[in-house]
């Protein structure tokens, strides 16, 4: 199949640039004939197995910083609500106060297309059907990285990657959704089968996760993944959720029960880009948000996830998101990252988050093998065991404790009082509301630093409750009770494909602002 030159070439150039540049005779550069030949690179898989590395090193980017930064720091970990920063960039006017900044958000959708949408591609056309073991295993990473960018954008290009249309088609995000869950379906049965099967894998020195290889560990991330989404379609698709969250809890394998299931990029080179950037740049702190909920329930997590403030020694201050910055200097001694990014472990998928999403199901009659008082219990115990935190079943017993005001010692014009009204301990004769408000705020605190998800819950359920910016510089796009709901699509489609962008805004069923809500993103109540 032809690729379409718009994406395609953009995404060798990328990969080839600072090697050979870009240039119109790339077929003619790369059939050297005193090169390496076709059947030594199909030698040990070669062919195929160098599309890996590009994919799982940029589902989140690693390097450098600020591409990440741009990618994600300073957006969904902000509107996530888990970090602020205390730099007010373009004096002020950016993202934090819902002036969306489109040469910060493309790098969402630039990276994504040339670093996990080709390579999977490529890894498809050179597998499927000959070596699915790695068919398979694309799929599960293509799903991971892509439902990501659905879930900033809405419609995308997906079904038509790698077509030699002139304009390129977007599918909205149920036609992406569908297909996920089907590829899902294909990764699965393909290594349950060589599993069963005894087989010895082929992917052990190319997987950059934890699981070396491990196909039945893979089966397990892909049936976990399968939750997650089957969670987030629950407000517009709620029985394809019910049967798409029973299918991944009953397969054979079932999803992450221990923290040796999580899923994690392991690097044997680049720590956290966080580290980077909160650490080095100051550019990142902990937000007032989790100072008041983490705070109240003084959560023994607290001191590995952040550090203390240099200003206020042994105190953990938080930044309010949506202030008014006159200098980075008023709030870049407050509490930064702490010890949890200053690793080379990037986690991507915990398992206390598959018991919380298994507890959610639960309180919706959904068979999740448990009831959610005990699947909500062993979320918390397994994000305490992960983080290496002690203190677990007093911090679930208590029901007394809450979140706490917010105090900006230097501005007091950023108080707030707190927002999150819940305790910690399950209430047997509470409300789903509430029991829903208290899975979400717990799973939010245990997905810590990964603000991609913690955004998405926070849009699905209104979860937890968040302080509302001061600042809102988005001329009525976007309001200031419900924040941001997506990302505008990006100026590099609008320059090459308009008219691919025409049939995304169409599927988007509003205005191509931050403020229209994605497909499964309602205003429907949660129950």
């Amino acid at each position: 199949m032809k690729l379409n030159n718009k994406i395609t070439k953009a995404a060798i150039c990328m990969a080839l640039f600072a090697a050979v540049g870009c240039t119109s005779n790339f077929d003619e550069i790369n059939t050297n004939p005193n090169g390496i030949t076709p059947e030594l690179r199909e030698q040990d898989f070669n062919h195929i197995k160098g599309g890996f590395s590009p994919m799982f090193n940029n589902i989140q980017v690693l390097t450098p910083e600020w591409v990440y930064q741009l990618q994600q720091g300073l957006n969904c970990d902000i509107w996530s609500g888990y970090m602020a920063t205390p730099t007010g960039f373009a004096g002020g006017i950016n993202n934090t106060t819902y002036s969306l900044v489109d040469g910060w958000n493309g790098f969402i959708w630039d990276y994504a297309y040339p670093n996990v949408m080709f390579n999977a591609y490529d890894i498809a056309n050179k597998s499927k059907g000959k070596y699915d073991q790695f068919y398979a295993l694309s799929l599960i990473l293509k799903v991971e990285g892509m439902h990501r960018l659905t879930d900033t954008f809405g419609p995308i290009i997906y079904s038509k990657f790698g077509t030699s249309d002139a304009t390129i088609g977007y599918d909205s995000q149920e036609e992406v959704y569908n297909q996920m869950f089907a590829e899902l379906d294909i990764a699965v049965a393909e290594l349950t089968k060589r599993v069963d099967a005894g087989e010895a894998s082929t992917f052990v020195t190319t997987d950059l996760s934890a699981y070396k290889g491990d196909y039945k560990a893979w089966v397990k991330f892909a049936n976990t993944l399968r939750l997650r989404l089957a969670m987030r379609i629950v407000k517009v698709k709620p029985a394809l959720a019910k049967t798409e969250a029973e299918k991944a809890v009953a397969q054979k394998f079932g999803v992450f029960t221990t923290n040796a299931d999580l899923f994690k990029v392991v690097s044997p080179v680049y720590t956290n880009p966080i580290a980077t950037i909160s650490g080095s740049w100051l550019d990142i702190r902990m937000s007032a948000d989790m100072e008041s909920i983490m705070g109240g329930y003084e959560d023994p997590r607290l001191a590995i996830f952040f550090d203390t403030s240099t200003q206020f020694p042994g105190q953990f201050k938080g930044v309010r998101t949506g202030i008014d910055i006159a200098a980075k200097s008023d709030h870049q001694a407050f509490s930064g990252i702490g010890s949890v990014v200053r690793s080379k472990e990037i986690v991507l998928m915990t398992t206390a988050e598959a018991y919380f999403l298994r507890a959610e199901g639960a309180l919706r009659g959904w068979n999740m093998g448990e009831d959610a008082e005990s699947l909500y219990k062993k979320g918390i115990t397994a994000s305490f065991e992960q983080r290496g935190a002690s203190g677990a079943a007093a911090y679930i017993a208590d029901n007394v404790k809450l979140p706490k005001a917010y105090v900006d010692p230097n501005f007091p014009v950023n108080n707030a009082a707190p927002v999150n009204n819940v305790t910690v301990a399950w209430d047997p004769a509470a409300t789903n509301e509430i029991k829903l408000q208290k899975i979400i705020t717990q799973k939010w605190i245990a997905g810590f630093p990964e603000g991609q998800e913690a955004w998405s819950d926070y849009r699905r359920t209104g979860y937890p409750k968040l302080f509302p910016v001061i600042k809102n510089y988005s001329g009525n796009t976007i309001t200031t009770e419900f924040g941001v709901r997506r990302i505008n699509f990006v100026q590099s489609e609008k320059s090459t494909n308009s008219g691919g962008v025409a049939t995304g805004i169409a599927k988007l069923n509003g205005p191509d602002t931050g403020g229209t809500r994605l497909w499964w993103d309602t205003t429907a109540p949660n129950f």
